[in-house]
């Protein structure tokens, strides 16, 4: 079946490998990207099965600009891919407030701004499915990365109570959670100057296993692009796709510990309750 695609950040990374993909086995493919000229060379080989609009996701009145006009181009769009992503790297005091609000902007603010604008028009044609990129870092954390995992907690939370409110309307969404993969990313990700107070711990110890190669990039970006291709064809999404036995792995351990930390904690959270109504049954 020949699907139409929105996808954001398609410059490199995911976004190019899903796009090329696409065009590849013959769907349509609406790529947005800062740069549209990096795409010429697809949009020579692919002709109209390409549409390209220039996009920067922190600007929210260019994003419903461009989602509009992109729909009113194809018709019908089955598939939005928000996948745009910014990352810094630095330990919680090193980053600079300008970085910070990138990261935020860009993941969180620019992701919502790309649902919120796309979701009319998927309530209209009464069908779509909104994929929402986050990675393994959305459900657990990594030192060094506590920006990008507040932009990617949050825009999780987002999406999970957006798949509660858009089902009556015949509107699906996936979150996809990959683990560490070589596409690029990491080469793009911004620093700030180290603080030794930091360098000395888990900070500087993350850091030195990404310089060394010792976190190692454990999974095939293409595999990651098929296996979303993949699930979407067969028409049975979750709502959260984990893929990568990193990603596997590192969410399962810490959904594990946070249940037992949270079960720990019964008497407690149950004493709490009004002494007129009692403790609801399911939790007794």
């Amino acid at each position: 079946m020949t699907r139409t695609w929105f996808v954001t950040g398609t410059s490199s990374g995911f976004g190019r490998i899903l796009t090329e993909r696409l065009l590849e086995r013959g769907d349509r493919v609406a790529a947005t990207l800062r740069r549209p000229e990096v795409l010429d060379g697809l949009r020579a080989a692919h002709g109209d099965r390409l549409w390209v609009g220039r996009l920067d996701v922190t600007d929210p009145e260019q994003v419903r600009h461009v989602v509009a006009e992109a729909f009113a181009a194809l018709g019908t769009i089955d598939v939005v891919v928000n996948n745009a992503g910014y990352a810094v790297f630095a330990a919680v005091e090193e980053a600079t407030d300008e970085q910070i609000r990138q990261v935020i902007d860009t993941n969180l603010f620019g992701s919502i701004s790309v649902v919120r604008a796309a979701l009319p028009h998927l309530r209209e044609q009464g069908h779509g499915r909104i994929l929402q990129i986050s990675t393994a870092g959305g459900q657990t954390t990594y030192p060094n990365f506590a920006y990008y995992h507040a932009s990617k907690w949050g825009v999780e939370g987002f999406c999970e109570t957006v798949a509660l409110e858009i089902e009556p309307f015949g509107i699906g969404m996936t979150i996809v959670e990959p683990g560490a993969a070589p596409t690029g990313f990491g080469a793009a990700l911004a620093t700030a100057p180290i603080m030794p107070e930091y360098d000395a711990g888990p900070a500087g110890d993350t850091r030195r296993a990404i310089a060394d190669g010792s976190f190692e990039l454990v999974n095939d970006p293409e595999k990651i692009a098929r296996a979303i291709v993949d699930v979407v064809d067969a028409g049975k999404v979750p709502l959260r796709l984990p893929l990568g036995p990193d990603t596997y792995r590192d969410v399962r351990a810490s959904l594990v510990a946070r249940l037992a930390e949270h079960d720990a904690h019964r008497e407690t959270a149950l004493a709490v309750a009004r002494d007129d109504l009692g403790v609801p049954a399911e939790t007794a």
